[in-house]
């Protein structure tokens, strides 16, 4: 297990929380609550060693040319492929109401 953190800009804090996913379904869970305004920090537990880039570069390009609400997430990862990351993801973002 490895655990890995990010931060990157962001405006202000929504008001919901959304969980997704499901840690036992060999997939991923992501949990979101509303952070401190101007900053998004992810957290990430992943069964898989060495991958800090590819997570950083999943952020990167979601979040590139926009302004994030400030959330802190929490990831549960258990070999989910980005494509599947990024799902869950906007499905937690669509449950807060962020667009």
């Amino acid at each position: 297990m490895e655990t890995l953190s990010f931060e990157f800009p962001a405006g202000q804090p929504p008001r919901g929380r959304a969980l997704v996913g499901c840690v036992g379904s060999g997939d991923l869970e992501v949990l979101i609550e509303p952070g401190l305004a101007g900053k998004l920090t992810i957290n990430v537990q992943t069964s898989v060693n060495g991958a800090e880039q590819r997570w950083q570069h999943l952020f990167a390009r979601m979040f590139d040319g926009t302004t994030p609400l400030a959330m802190a997430i929490d990831i549960h990862d258990f070999g989910a492929t980005p494509g599947v990351v990024r799902l869950r993801l906007e499905q937690g973002f669509e449950e807060i109401g962020h667009d």
